[in-house]
């Protein structure tokens, strides 16, 4: 089990290294599907819960920590 997820560390580290910007950019692209589900859909409960804004900045801060890193 540690093998597989070592493995897979590997494979994501080095995709990630060479697309620096790729995880702020779903981030930023997470951020404004809330807000179009805010105008579009307002009552619902994924409008109300803004899962969508806490996960894309979530996304989004762990992206340039890990293109810091990488």
């Amino acid at each position: 089990m540690l093998d597989r997820f070592n493995t897979f560390l590997d494979v994501v580290s080095e995709f990630l290294a060479h697309r620096k910007g790729l995880l702020p950019l779903i981030g930023a692209a997470l951020v404004l599907l809330n807000l179009l589900i805010q105008l579009l859909a307002a009552g619902t409960w994924l409008a109300s819960s803004n899962l969508f804004l806490h996960l894309g900045i979530i996304v989004a801060i762990l992206g340039f920590m890990l293109a810091w890193a990488l």
